[in-house]
């Protein structure tokens, strides 16, 4: 699909507007129901922003029916707006069913694209084989370089996430690297060469210690941080101690799902498996 950054093309459907890792929505945006398109700004806001040149980038992908718009760091927030994290934005556009079954909504995924080819066109500006402006495709979902004619797609880096337990326990850990004092489910990025299970064994021996066993794939989450996609696993305790690796990790320990210690918000996919919700979408 192709994307398009002209201002004489016309607005889309849904009109997403994000400062950082925060998206906007109307003031009078009601919390206690399901956020839909109604709560995005509206075609005035999306106009004023670019032309009063506080968009540092905007781009419409037609066939998607979307305009976004990321603003200048500095910016303020536009009269008759609100901003809020997009974490929970992704929860709070969800229906009861699809939080009850840990499913992603279609508008969260929208955003969750949006805000990720934001930060695609503002990562690949220049060729990297021969320094030259790269310029969107005309035709496909790409950047293409003005001389050598090089495309350059989006990236999407795998990262699993798993969660280990041990008869009524399961495993968490806190993370030196996140600025948190929760604790989540242990997690990396896969490595060239390896499977996805090989990558589940791998980071919960080299961050806990501990060996497992009967790895089951349960669900996914796109997380645009900036361009993540997180598979999620679950793992049974095979052997070993707690060993935790000193340089990522600052505490891990076994614990009782009836008495949990601060774990990551709704909307996340460590909430989910937390939660057991990936298992009622088994069934």
């Amino acid at each position: 699909m192709s994307i398009v950054s002209t201002p004489t093309v016309d607005f889309c459907g849904s009109h997403f507007i994000f400062t950082e890792k925060n998206i906007l929505l109307k003031k009078d945006t009601d919390f206690s129901r399901t956020i839909d398109i109604s709560a995005l700004p509206s075609v005035e806001t999306l106009e004023r922003c670019i032309k009063n040149q506080v968009a540092s980038d905007w781009f419409s992908e037609t066939e998607m029916d979307y305009t976004a718009v990321m603003l200048e760091n500095d910016c303020p927030i536009p009269a008759g707006c609100i901003a809020i994290p997009l974490r929970q934005f992704f929860w709070d556009s969800k229906t009861e069913k699809e939080k009850s079954l840990a499913q992603n909504s279609s508008l969260g995924g929208l955003a969750a694209r949006a805000h990720g080819f934001l930060k695609l066109r503002e990562k690949y500006r220049f060729c990297p084989t021969c320094g030259k402006a790269l310029r969107d495709d005309y035709r496909l979902t790409a950047r293409r370089c003005t001389k050598c004619d090089r495309l350059f797609f989006p990236q999407i880096e795998p990262a699993i996430i798993v969660l280990v337990s041990r008869g009524n326990k399961i495993l968490l850990a806190k993370s030196k690297t996140v600025a948190s004092n929760f604790y989540s489910c242990v997690a990396g990025f896969v490595e060239h060469g390896e499977s996805l299970e090989e990558t589940v064994a791998r980071e919960v021996i080299e961050e806990t210690g501990i060996k497992i066993k009967n790895i089951k794939y349960v669900g996914s989450q796109p997380w645009p941080f900036p361009d993540q996609l997180m598979l999620a696993f679950t793992a049974e305790y095979e052997s070993g101690e707690i060993r935790i690796q000193e340089e990522e990790i600052q505490d891990a320990a076994w614990f009782d799902r009836e008495n949990l210690p601060l774990i990551p918000n709704p909307g996340s996919v460590a909430y989910n498996l937390i939660l057991g919700k990936f298992k009622e979408n088994k069934g």
